[in-house]
Order: structure tokens, then C-alpha cells, then sequence
């Protein structure tokens, strides 16, 4: 069973989130976040082995809570969804550790690309 961090200060996206990778047999909600703090001491706690974070919260941004949980979790895959994707963002990512990033109106690209960085690729939205 492959256990995923869902962290994004809206309650909604969480929400549809969790529904859309529940649609999934192998995967499991390990838990949520509302910040990118929270999602620092979640995966600390937790260890999953996928961290789906939004770009744009508060307390620290999705790239700095990346950083520190690629840290802290070596094996936990991270990656990056955003509603404002651009190559500057592309870069700082890959910088971070970060190996996907997608945007949150894309639900297909959100589920391929868990699939590809559970194998170890990235994956990167065609639309950047």
C-alpha cells in the first residue's frame, strides 16, 4: 500500500484530493496538512511515501517544506502541485528535490504523475 501526505491550506482541495486518490486500490490518505509546517512535522511523524504539496501556503511554501522533508524523509517522493505553473517554478523545483509538478485543474496529470515518481521518474506538467 503506498501511503500519501495530501498538504494544501484549502479544505476543498484536500478534500478532492483524498477522493481522487481513494479511487486508486493501492493507495492510501496517511493524512493532511494545512500548511507547509504541518506538512514538515506530518511527514516527520508519518513518513509516507508520496508528499502531494501545494505551492502557494502559509506559515512555509510548498518548495521550502519540500526541501526540508526530502531532508528528513530521504524516501518519500515529493511533489508539487500549483494553479500557477511557469518554467521559473519548473526550475526551483527541481532544485528542491521536487520530482513532479502539476496543476490542481489537471486531475489525470495529478494521478500519472504519482504513478511516474513512484518509479522513480519525473514528471514535470506538459503545459509548462
Amino acid at each position: 500500500m503506498t501511503r500519501i501526505l495530501i498538504a494544501d491550506d484549502s479544505p476543498c482541495v484536500r478534500q478532492g484530493l483524498r477522493t481522487l486518490l481513494a479511487n486508486h486500490a493501492d493507495w492510501e490518505v496517511c493524512g493532511e496538512a494545512v500548511d507547509g509546517q504541518d506538512a514538515v512535522n506530518k511527514a516527520r511523524e508519518l513518513c509516507p511515501d508520496v508528499v502531494v504539496l501545494d505551492f502557494a501556503m502559509p506559515v512555509v511554501n510548498g518548495v521550502k517544506a519540500a526541501r526540508e522533508i526530502s531532508r528528513m524523509c530521504p524516501n518519500s517522493q515529493v511533489m508539487l502541485c500549483s494553479m500557477y505553473l511557469d518554467s521559473q517554478l519548473a526550475s526551483v523545483a527541481r532544485r528542491s528535490g521536487i520530482l513532479g509538478l502539476v496543476s490542481k485543474s489537471n486531475a489525470n496529470q495529478i494521478v500519472t504523475c504519482i504513478e511516474a515518481i513512484l518509479r522513480g521518474e519525473r514528471f514535470i506538467a506538459s503545459r509548462i
